[in-house]
């Protein structure tokens, strides 16, 4: 289609988080989407007009020019104009209450990130296998002693990522829960099911709300973490965050506590959501177990596919620093862009049989981890954990079958299973 504006009934379903519930819908939302408006403009009440971008191509474009689309300069996640001007009020006039690595562009962004790129390099975190996969066993013989069911996503999904990176941090395993519950507090801020006590989701300014007490929180838990380390540093990334300096000067406070808080929420979250939906699709897709079992060199096909398959980072917010044109369309300086990670996963002019879930699916070129300079810094982490996981659960797992009705978070941000019931038969 010609037009550039898209019917506001079809795609103000992006902008609210119970939408996403509905995965099927959600996903047959962004073809239409794809197919009939491939880059358009969104006009939503209450909120500023968006280009929504679903083409690969696209995505892959504006995220390779972070000079041109900038990532710092308005909200990074689907914002009304109340809580836009909710997070200006709560941050002295900045877009943001958080300051991390992803609300930042070049040269802050490079210099930001600089302090923990060589603990997350390849050579690195290979050097983590054996301590991760001794925890990735522990949760398969804890799932093992179960009485042959449980709900994989909250039993084991959620929590063994959860180890691995409050683990690598530094923080103690009884304090392993506050980062849990701070996670979904601040990314599932709308789902009932795991939101903040007390909060109110009819309230439009319940998002921002939620988001400065978990700042409030982070900041609380982590200012004594600060102290200790920068008194006496360890070997873990609360020392390296802690006595961080970013063009020979410290950190300012909201960059030090926003890094913590992105280390602890995003580098769990994300690897959970997969890993949750992995087993779902395992338990109703019984021959890719039976592929797996016979031939295990191709769990890391399995991973990659999974991490395409899931997208749990399912969109980011750009703005345009200047006028561009993309795919025929003219962008402004100052437009927004909502960058559909999880529609560009599903592209079929990128991926043959885009909506089946294949192992011999190589090259996978997926988007899961973003791309460019923003590409996720700890990639190879999680498709470490991943992997360690499935070798060890997969020879061990006989059967598996869906127990119950499998929900996904109420997230327009990120999303995942956050409840997989199954019942399934252990060596």
């Amino acid at each position: 289609m010609s037009d550039l504006k898209i019917p506001t009934e079809l795609v103000a379903p992006i902008f609210n988080p119970a939408s996403y519930a509905d995965r099927q819908r959600m996903e047959k939302m962004l073809a239409n989407l794809r197919h009939n408006y491939p880059l358009s403009q969104a006009e939503v009440p209450g909120y500023d007009p968006h280009w929504i971008v679903t083409k690969y191509k696209d995505v892959r474009e504006i995220t390779r020019q972070d000079n041109i689309f900038h990532s710092g300069d308005r909200s990074k996640t689907p914002a009304s104009l109340i809580a836009e001007q909710m997070m200006r009020d709560y941050s002295g006039g900045k877009p943001h209450i958080f300051r991390t690595l992803v609300h930042m562009d070049p040269p802050d962004h490079t210099a930001h990130r600089d302090l923990v790129k060589d603990a997350f390099m390849p050579q690195n975190i290979a050097a983590l296998e054996t301590s991760i996969r001794e925890m990735a066993r522990r949760y398969v013989d804890q799932m093992a002693g179960m009485d042959s069911t449980c709900d994989f996503a909250g039993d084991i999904a959620m929590n063994y990522p959860l180890e691995v990176v409050c683990t690598l941090i530094g923080l103690p395993k009884e304090d392993h829960a506050i980062m849990l519950r701070l996670t979904q507090w601040f990314l599932s801020y709308a789902d009932p099911d795991l939101c903040r006590p007390g909060s109110v989701l009819s309230d439009p300014e319940e998002q921002i709300k939620t988001w400065q007490i978990v700042y409030d929180e982070f900041k609380s838990y982590y200012s004594s973490v600060i102290k200790d380390r920068q008194a006496c540093p360890r070997h873990d990334l609360a020392s390296t965050i802690s006595n961080g300096k970013v063009n020979g000067c410290p950190m300012d406070e909201r960059s030090m506590i926003s890094y913590f808080v992105i280390a602890s929420t995003a580098g769990h979250d994300t690897t959970a959501a997969t890993i949750a939906n992995s087993m779902w699709t395992l338990a109703t897709k019984p021959e890719l177990l039976a592929r797996l079992k016979a031939e295990p060199a191709l769990i890391p096909n399995f991973v990659e596919e999974a991490i395409r398959w899931t997208t749990p980072a399912m969109c980011f917010i750009r703005s345009a620093a200047e006028d561009y044109e993309l795919s025929g369309r003219q962008i402004k300086k100052g437009d927004l862009l909502y960058i559909s990670y999880l529609s560009a996963n599903r592209d079929e002019e990128m991926f043959e049989d885009p909506y089946e879930f294949r192992l011999d699916r190589t090259p996978n070129r997926h988007i899961g981890f973003g791309y460019g300079a923003h590409i996720c810094v700890g990639q190879h982490l999680a498709r470490l954990e991943m992997r360690l996981l499935w070798e060890e659960l997969i020879p061990r797992l006989e059967s598996v079958e869906m127990a119950g009705e499998g929900k996904w978070q109420e997230s327009e941000f990120v999303c995942g299973p956050k409840y997989v019931p199954i019942r399934f038969k252990m060596k």
